[in-house]
């Protein structure tokens, strides 16, 4: 085989490979921040995310709240005394909280557009929240 038709199948290879890795649009921008905190501070945050329930007069300990377009979101419990929020703002996120366990408290924030995170939380007690901001 010629160099010349090498350099062409490589060439043609590496454009193949840079097609399959362009970056989507949520890899264009995105910023994210997830705390997960212990002890004193854990009952801090989930007092706040109750306090935040209370004051927005969520009745179930599953809530979803989307203003935007072309949005998704889904919370899954099993277990006693959870509570979940997902709360998205803007346009082509996609957003999921599963929990297992007992007492457990997560909020996923999204802002902005095409952000996408799936939590997991198993066990007791376990207690978080993400802010993701895309554009």
């Amino acid at each position: 085989m010629s160099r010349k038709r090498s350099t062409r199948r490589l060439s043609a290879a590496c454009a193949a490979l840079l097609v399959l890795h362009a970056a989507t649009p949520a890899d264009a921008g995105s910023v994210s921040l997830t705390i997960t905190p212990k002890g004193e501070s854990a009952t801090a945050i989930r007092q706040g995310l109750q306090i935040y329930s209370w004051a927005k007069s969520i009745e179930s300990r599953a809530r979803i709240s989307q203003k935007g377009t072309g949005n998704a979101a889904a919370i899954g419990q099993s277990g006693s005394g959870n509570w979940a929020g997902i709360f998205q703002r803007g346009s082509g996120h996609t957003g999921t909280i599963s929990q297992s366990g007992d007492n457990n408290a997560y909020g996923l924030f999204q802002f902005g557009r095409n952000t996408t995170s799936n939590v997991t939380q198993s066990g007791n007690g376990k207690v978080g929240f993400t802010f993701l901001g895309g554009w």
